[in-house]
């Protein structure tokens, strides 16, 4: 079973409003880094839920960063890795300052 649909798609961010051109492989906004709940494998757009996915922590790997998103709706907790477009203040905030990670 194919894991992942590649879908370009332009949209508006629900948490901070910057428009987005999507290149298919975005999943996330650039500035802040919230998502929306809307796959069940990436891509597939067969979620229910539409919840927003809060950037909660961030890990550093050998060619970017992976970013832990958390449901605020149903809870899950997806990982996905950073684009090279992504905000690298909004990483260091997020990795750096748990005040953002718990939205104080």
């Amino acid at each position: 079973m194919k894991k992942f649909t590649k879908r370009v798609e332009d949209f508006v961010c629900a948490n901070c409003g910057t428009h987005i051109s999507g290149n298919g492989y975005t999943n996330h906004c650039p500035k802040c880094l919230y998502s929306r709940h809307v796959d069940n494998n990436p891509g597939d757009r067969l979620s229910d839920c539409g919840g927003m996915m809060r950037p909660i922590s961030v890990e550093t790997i050998k060619d970017g960063y992976i970013i832990t998103h958390k449901c605020e709706k149903c809870g899950k907790t997806i990982k996905q890795h950073s684009s090279p477009n992504d905000d690298i203040d909004t990483i260091i905030e997020i990795s750096s300052n748990p005040d953002f990670i718990f939205g104080k």
